[in-house]
């Protein structure tokens, strides 16, 4: 009679441990579910104390004791499973092996989260059969994964979710929105890029305008010829700066709102009012980026004296290997090597392509209260080539009065609180040579150091491309073969010799 008592009680407990689980799901204002859990497992053990004897002798038994065995050895493994998948949730870890790291969030991305001064929140709105809703959580997840609690983000169904569509004006799937206070960006299909765009964005509190002098026959701002500055515009609009045309004759001298004033390959000389009004400029802690083509600019290198800077009358030569195997003519510059300074931190290993591009020095007389510092340097096998009959006739080699590499190909010269970077070339920054290795990199980081901007300083998201696997007719063959015939193969003659053996021993 006990006994039963006792098995009727083991199947009250089972039934009062179910209760317990299934309840804070069922109804979660319930707060006492534990009571249910404590009084089922009570249950149980009682039941399974009235049945001692009947264990030991069910222990006793080998088949229960190989049974044992194995149920322990189950166990250990759920475990080691267990403790590797926590582990691996506190500490994830990730390797990307592609070749332009697409799955890899870039330097840039990473120093932006980790220095969010606001709550970020993002909602992607995706259908849920959508092909490229699984890569926008994956991007988003890592986004958050950075930002110390700072970015939140959701993924809704526009169709399940119609009143949140039409109060954020989705008009198409794929659409994320970034908010930060009362500031919203949208994305349409994001990647990284578009993502960090609006991210720099949403956490601005204003945009820095960037003023691009004309009229000496500088690049066109709207030019999408090879010599344009369309590109560098655009890069310029994507980092969240306004970039405006000056035309100084007419203005007599930079807007008060300019973070930054580019003077870009002048083909002409500037005149003194000009020259006058960037002094005034820059004396008030004004910040500049000049870009003097070789060859051209005679004024222009006098006027840059006064700063430190002393312009050499070349056009820098490369008798470097990597150009070489670039494809790159003598005069296209393949630079490594850079000076430890905020533009250039995170170049470390990014190459640079400088075409057509002269030397720049240092004044042999420093100028009192500005500090010279080299940005870029060339290789060894460089050298100033300053005679322009023989680069008329495409003829370069290096002559006695040539300066000798490494030469310095971009500098920089602080005064107080003004800012000023010259580049021996503007071609780095035209269409042509912007988006050429790391040259679109420098060229941002540039503005963003001249912008006090420092936080934007780094190596950008670059645009993901397909890398296609293409195979010949015998590796085709090989890669059908392998998993389809080879292996399959190797399975069944390792089973037949399997069967042969365990026959033979009979």
């Amino acid at each position: 009679m006990i006994r039963k008592v006792l098995d009727w009680a083991g199947y009250a407990g089972i039934a009062v441990l179910a209760a317990g689980v299934v309840l804070p799901y069922a109804r979660p204002d319930l707060a006492h579910y534990r009571g249910f859990l404590y009084a089922g497992a009570l249950l149980v053990v009682a039941s399974l104390l009235g049945r001692v004897d009947d264990y030991r002798a069910f222990f006793g038994a080998r088949t229960t004791r190989y049974g044992l065995n194995a149920a322990v050895m189950i166990l250990l493994v759920l475990g080691v499973t267990t403790i590797v998948q926590a582990l691996s949730y506190q500490h994830s870890w990730r390797w990307d092996l592609t070749e332009t790291k697409r799955f890899s969030l870039s330097p840039q991305t990473v120093q932006l989260l980790r220095n969010l001064k606001t709550d970020v929140s993002a909602l992607g709105f995706f259908r849920v059969d959508q092909p490229g809703k699984r890569v926008a959580e994956d991007l988003l997840k890592q986004y958050a994964r950075y930002a110390n609690g700072r970015f939140t983000w959701r993924i809704l169904d526009p169709d399940r979710e119609p009143a949140l569509a039409k109060k954020y004006g989705i008009e198409t799937y794929g659409t994320t929105v970034l908010e930060a206070g009362a500031k919203s960006e949208k994305v349409n299909e994001p990647d990284e890029e578009k993502l960090t765009n609006a991210l720099v964005k949403v956490t601005r509190a204003g945009k820095h305008v960037v003023y691009v002098v004309q009229g000496h026959g500088e690049p066109e701002l709207t030019s999408t010829e090879r010599a344009g500055f369309s590109e560098a515009k655009a890069a310029l609009e994507r980092a969240n700066y306004e970039v405006k045309a000056l035309v100084l004759v007419r203005e007599g001298k930079p807007p008060a709102d300019a973070a930054v004033v580019v003077l870009a390959g002048p083909r002409t000389d500037l005149l003194k009012p000009e020259l006058d009004a960037l002094d005034a400029y820059i004396a008030q802690g004004g910040k500049v980026l000049v870009m003097v083509n070789p060859f051209q600019g005679e004024a222009l290198g006098k006027y840059l004296e006064k700063y430190g800077f002393a312009l050499d009358n070349d056009l820098v030569v490369e008798a470097n290997p990597i150009g070489r195997l670039l494809g790159f003519e003598p005069y296209v510059l393949v630079v490594q090597q850079y000076e430890r300074h905020p533009i250039t931190r995170d170049l470390g290993g990014v190459m640079t392509i400088f075409p057509m591009t002269r030397s720049i020095g240092q004044t042999k007389v420093q100028v009192q209260g500005v500090r010279f510092e080299p940005l870029a340097r060339t290789s060894a096998q460089s050298w100033g080539e300053t005679n322009r009959t023989e680069l008329d006739r495409g003829v370069v080699k290096p002559d006695p009065e040539d300066p000798k590499g490494p030469l310095t190909v971009a500098a920089v010269a602080t005064k107080d609180k003004a800012r000023l970077v010259v580049y021996g070339t503007a071609t780095l920054a035209a269409n042509q040579g912007l988006n050429l290795q790391g040259n679109r990199d420098l060229f941002l980081n540039t503005v963003s150091w001249l912008a006090e901007d420092e936080d934007l300083i780094s190596i950008r998201p670059k645009e993901a491309r397909q890398t296609p696997v293409f195979l010949n007719a015998n590796q085709a063959q090989l890669v059908f073969l392998l998993p389809v015939v080879v292996l399959p193969g190797l399975v069944l003659v390792g089973g037949i010799v399997a069967v042969a053996r365990r026959r033979a021993a009979k």
